[in-house]
């Protein structure tokens, strides 16, 4: 396709222009603000249901009451206002009794060998290491929650998951006695809990928790995770109308017309990875930054020539604003708010004396635009890739490293040790990264193939 040239207004220039779909969200968020006395009074009444929590998770005698009462917590997702007396619960369970809960190093490692070793899940199976049937559908929903906490080589656990989700999906006649239970197995086969999005699924389990039996529920608790869920609302509220402002000032739906608008989309992201208060000003940096990336991503994907990108990529890892004079016009615009945001990231951390985070940033940013050159030379070079060639560029490109390096930013605890860490790419990130790569591939298979981008993980041979 044939599109105006932003730099010099030709129009002979071809383009692999994609005509994205505009934002669903208009300036919707942009002038929300917090009720101050609204908020106040969630926060007077939190404080005393936390309390209340507080001392019945204390309370708790036996091991069984404490793990349903946690799971609840978890669940309703107010258990990141109880971390460390869930910590002590948890640790004295794992010991026992409450006078082996000391810090024994040699008896915790022994334990955690031993119960590996003989797997807790063992006793469930038969002599042909198949599991017992059993038509108790809330064993089997948590045997199938549990199995998607094995690691590689756990075949118990595969098995595990194997027998569960057959069981489950057979026993819609096993559970209309109880509504709610149908409900929870239905949704787990869909969603399992662990990988699911936190917030969209403690508003799914608040909904089923209300509709439980009063001998199965706890209005405080209920309560409790009602006003917890519509405080943090009003809080991401809050941030997403001030990144909608940051995104609205800097115009690229005007200036930079064929870049994606998502400034929603790209929060939401950003609260996938935390949710919880405490983590008010990372979402912010945290979004913003997936933001840039996605106007940087749209620039090599969407629209840049090989010549144009080759000196954009050149000017980035350079990180110098006196490149700005080599760049096309359009090109000016998103390197100058590049090198602003970290700037402003830059000044934000170092009042707390942690703006080395940001030099690890820039050098994510570097690595992740020269794959980004790789690919749109392979693009519009019609380059067919071999696959281990492939994997290795595209790796960084699905941007987990430069975002997870990120996403420390507004972390008070990651500290330069932290950051060294993450630069290494440690296996956890490792793992990430391909799961990212893998699932990114098969969502996005249909509608680069439409584009006409052989470039795909799925095609490479």
């Amino acid at each position: 396709m044939t599109t105006p040239d932003l730099k010099n207004g030709s129009e002979d220039i071809v383009r692999p222009i994609v005509n994205f779909s505009p934002s669903l969200w208009g300036d919707r968020f942009y002038s929300f603000s917090i009720d101050n006395q609204i908020a106040q009074g969630y926060e007077k009444e939190i404080e005393i249901l936390k309390e209340q929590t507080r001392k019945m998770l204390l309370l708790a005698s036996t091991s069984a009451e404490i793990l349903k009462f946690i799971d609840v917590l978890e669940r309703l997702r107010i258990a990141y206002h109880f971390e460390k007396e869930i910590e002590d619960q948890l640790r004295l369970i794992y010991t026992a009794t409450q006078e082996e809960a000391n810090d024994d190093l040699e008896m915790a490692a022994l334990k955690f060998r031993l119960l590996r070793q003989h797997d807790v899940f063992s006793s469930f199976v038969d002599t042909n290491n198949r599991f017992k049937d059993t038509s108790n559908v809330k064993d089997l929903l948590s045997l199938y929650e549990a199995s998607f906490i094995r690691t590689h080589g756990d075949d118990l656990l595969e098995d595990a998951l194997s027998f569960a989700t057959a069981r489950l999906q057979g026993a819609a006649s096993l559970t209309q006695s109880s509504t709610t239970l149908e409900k929870l197995v239905l949704h787990a086969l869909e969603q399992p809990l662990h990988t699911g999005m936190p917030r969209i699924e403690t508003r799914f389990f608040i909904s089923i928790y209300q509709q439980e039996d009063d001998s199965h529920r706890n209005d405080m608790l209920l309560h409790f995770a009602k006003l917890d869920f519509n405080f943090l609302q009003m809080l991401h509220k809050q941030e997403l109308s001030e990144i909608s402002r940051w995104w609205k000032e800097l115009d690229f739906v005007t200036t930079l017309p064929y870049a994606r608008d998502r400034a929603v989309e790209c929060f939401f992201w950003a609260l996938g990875v935390y949710y919880e208060p405490q983590y008010s000003k990372a979402r912010v940096m945290l979004a913003k930054n997936i933001l840039m990336v996605s106007i940087l991503d749209d620039t090599y994907d969407a629209y840049g020539t090989i010549e144009e990108l080759e000196v954009y990529t050149d000017a980035i890892c350079k990180w110098d604003i006196s490149e700005m004079d080599r760049l096309p016009n359009y090109m000016k615009i998103s390197y100058k708010a590049l090198l602003e945001l970290f700037e402003a990231d830059d000044a934000d951390l170092s009042k707390s004396k942690r703006s080395y985070a940001v030099h690890h940033g820039k050098e994510r940013m570097k690595e992740l635009v020269r794959c980004y050159f790789i690919e749109a030379k392979w693009f519009i070079e019609g380059h067919q890739p071999q696959f281990a060639e492939y994997l290795h560029n595209s790796f960084v490109s699905c941007t987990y490293y430069l975002l997870a390096t990120i996403s420390c930013y507004g972390v008070n605890s990651a500290d330069e040790q932290v950051f060294d860490w993450l630069m290494k790419n440690p296996k956890i990130l490792e793992a990430s990264v391909a799961l990212c790569r893998t699932i990114d591939d098969l969502a996005t298979f249909d509608v680069e193939k439409d584009r006409g981008q052989v470039i795909m993980g799925l095609n490479v041979t």
